[in-house]
Parts: C-alpha cells; structure tokens; sequence
C-alpha cells in the first residue's frame, strides 16, 4: 500500500501518477483492430473461429442463438433461493430506474412559436454481459431492465459461452426474468464486432451497452460511430473517504470486495483524516484478506493498486474525491460530515453513504445501474441511465404570426455569417404570405 499525505509538495504529482491509467499495450489496440475487420469481412465464419480460438466453444452459425427451451429450462433449475434474490434485486432497480424516465414537453417562445423535445427509445440496441470466470448475472438486470423501461423494441445480448457453448444458467435464468429472449452465446471482441457491422446470423444494433475487459472496451471504442455506445466502463474503482467514525473492518472488507474482481486494474482509495485510521483499516484489510477464495488476485490488485491519502479536513478530502473521480465512493463518517461530502464531491459515479451502506449494494441490489464511469471519466459522465436507451428529438412548429416576430433575427443573422439563402428562406414566407 502506497501512502501519500495531502499536505506534501508533491502530492499532486503522486495523485495524478497513482491515478494514471497506463496505457493500452499497442497488442491489445491492434489484435482488436484485427479481429474487427476480420468480422467485418468474413462475418460469421470469424465469430466462429474466435470463438473456438478464445473460448474453447465450437459454434457453427446455427449455435450462436440460445434456443428458447435453453433459456426456460436455465430458469427452471435455478434454485428458489436466486430467484428470489433475482426478484428482489430486479424490482429495487426497476423503481428507481422508473423514476428518471425522461418525459416529453412543450412550450410556447418569445416568438409565440410552440417548442418542445420528444423522446423515443432506440430501436435495436446490444448488450454486452461478461461471463466465464465471472458471469456477471447482476449486470443483466442492470442493463436489460433499462432497456425494457425505455421501450427499446428491439434487445439483444451478447455473452461468452464456455466450451461447448454452456452460458452460466443462472445469466440465462435472468435473462428470462426480465423478458428477454434474443440472447447469443457469443464473447468478445468478435461480439462487439458482430453487433457493429452485423453477420448473415447476427443483425446490427444502433448502440451497444455494458462492461468488458480491456478487449472488449478497446473494440467499443473503436467502432463508436458506426454504432452508439454507453460509456468505456473499465476495472472496478472504489474510494473510502473515513474519518474516526468508520468502522475499521466495514472499511477493509468493502475495499476487499471490488480488488477481488482481479484483473489486476483495479485501483482502490483509502482517503482519511488521521494514520491511525489508515493503520486500523490497513491491519483489518491483512487480517481478512486470507478469508478470501480469491485472495491471490485480491493481493495482486492491492500490491498495484491500493493508495492510502492522509487529509487534514473534510475539505481535502472532498478535493481528493473530485480530483479522482472515482466510480464507486463510500462515506464512513458521521452524519454531519456526510452532508458536507454530498455536496461538495461533485464527480463521483455512485456514492454510499454511511457505515451501513457497503458498494456491494450498489452492486447488486440498491436500485441505480453499476455500470458507472471510470478511470476519471466521471470528471464529465455519468453512470447508465433509462435516458440513454432514449434518443431526445427536438420539435419546432411555427404559425405566420410567430415566424413574422422571429423574420428580423434570422435574417440578420444570416448576413453576419454570410449564408442569405438562410435568411431568405424566412424573409420569403413573410413577403408571400397569404
């Protein structure tokens, strides 16, 4: 663990350097270059061999769709237990998801003009849900039951099957919860690939969604633009702002629990007011970490990317917390400094506050989407919502009367930028009237 202290000369330096996100191997922007034209040109021919090549599965074309028996018969092993955990978790996201539902209006302009926005959902959008090691069942309900509340007419998810094309049942049982029935057992870059530029088997999507390894964001990045995309969810970040109210072991087990996704990216913040603190949580963190089924990658994470920042005050802290912008951020202090901390750290993807509320809930259960920006990305974005499965369109309907108010102004400021057949296009309808 690395500790710096707030009120050193070179702790922006240290900050900015922890924070760094190294760069992309060249390998990696280059194999999915590669593999992404390859799909492009050689469609489904392609998925199959990266298939068989990266997940052991031997897929013909007519195996990549999960048949709805599949799907249904996933559903009915899931012991009643995850069902209803399933349930739970998947009304908790529906409520509060249902609540940001972006609605249409309409007003009247200064020119007497009626004005307003409409919202429709896009019409075929893909999800990326990741599996093997770790099939993230979560990440269905965080993704598809947003697309359902927006409407999307058209939804379609991708995800990695292992060899002989199994997908993780319970992923299968959830997707059949939230109603989903076009799901493909395909990963990948080859997956990103597919839903980009479509196959003779695997329609186009207009915008693809949810997280994915480094290949899997580096291949979302790169076809932005012929599709649509969320966001570039990297590895799991969590911050822990605690002052001497946090409890030392709530603290160690809730940075413990987002090191253990692994993939050795990750990076974890400890932000507090005092080295006894700091030295409290760093023992509980050494005394639970053996507990772990995956402690050995946990280790590697905290080895690479566990920062310790020592503050002075509440207000370092929160100018800690915005510098990073961290996609996960917990508030283990009292109630009063709770309330200051909302409302100053102003870029954080999801905040927790309190010594009873650990980032695993949002994880899993609170109700907002876990697909949240990193890697600072919350300095300017924000984490999934209904209104991106939504495209906004903006309705303008003017009468003779209010054109005749507005004439004057588009006219002259089509002489200053030189474009009269602009302004003439106005000027005309004034002139003709009647």
């Amino acid at each position: 663990m690395q500790t710096l202290s707030f009120s050193s000369r070179q702790f922006d330096a240290d900050l900015a350097a922890f924070c760094r996100t190294a760069a992309l191997p060249a390998e990696i922007t280059q194999s999915v270059a590669s593999i992404l034209a390859d799909v492009r040109v050689r469609g489904d021919l392609a998925v199959s061999e990266y298939a068989l090549k990266f997940d052991g599965a031997e897929l013909r074309p007519r195996d990549f769709r999960v048949g709805a028996r599949e799907i249904a018969a996933a559903a009915r092993s899931l012991p009643a237990a995850d069902r209803r955990a399933l349930k739970a978790s998947l009304a908790s996201i529906r409520d509060f998801n249902r609540r940001s539902v972006p609605a249409a209006w309409s007003a009247r302009n200064r020119h007497g003009a009626r004005v307003g926005e409409k919202f429709d959902p896009i019409r075929r959008v893909g999800l990326y849900v990741p599996g093997g090691e770790v099939p993230l069942v979560s990440t269905v309900l965080m993704t598809a039951s947003l697309a359902r509340i927006a409407g999307c007419p058209e939804i379609a998810v991708f995800t990695p099957s292992g060899p002989g094309g199994r997908v993780a049942p319970a992923l299968l049982a959830a997707l059949e919860l939230v109603g989903i029935g076009e799901v493909y057992r395909v990963g990948g870059v080859q997956a990103i690939g597919a839903m980009a530029y479509g196959t003779a088997t695997l329609r186009a999507v207009d915008k693809i969604f949810g997280p994915g390894s480094a290949y899997v964001c580096e291949a979302k990045r790169q076809v932005f633009g012929t599709v649509g995309v969320d966001l570039l969810p990297g590895p799991s970040e969590l911050m822990v702002i605690a002052d001497e109210s946090a409890r030392p072991d709530y603290a160690a087990a809730d940075l413990l629990a987002q090191a253990e996704h692994g993939s050795g990216r990750e990076k974890v913040y400890l932000v507090a007011t005092s080295q006894r603190a700091i030295d409290r949580i760093a023992a509980e963190i050494a005394a639970q970490i053996g507990l772990l089924s995956r402690s050995e990658k946990t280790r590697r994470v905290l080895e690479a990317g566990f920062l310790a920042v020592r503050v002075g005050s509440l207000e370092q802290a929160s100018e800690v917390a915005n510098r990073v912008a961290p996609e996960h951020l917990e508030l283990l202090v009292g109630p009063a400094a709770a309330r200051k901390l909302l409302k100053s750290v102003t870029t954080a993807g999801a905040i927790m506050v309190g010594n009873q509320t650990p980032t695993a809930l949002g994880d899993f259960t609170a109700g907002p989407s876990h697909v949240l920006p990193t890697g600072g990305a919350g300095r300017f974005s924000s984490g999934l919502r209904v209104e991106d499965f939504r495209r906004r369109t903006s309705v303008v309907h003017y009468d003779a009367r209010s054109l005749r108010a507005a004439e004057p102004t588009v006219v002259a400021m089509a002489a200053m930028e030189r474009l009269d057949a602009h302004g003439r296009s106005a000027s005309i309808r004034v002139a003709r009237r009647g």
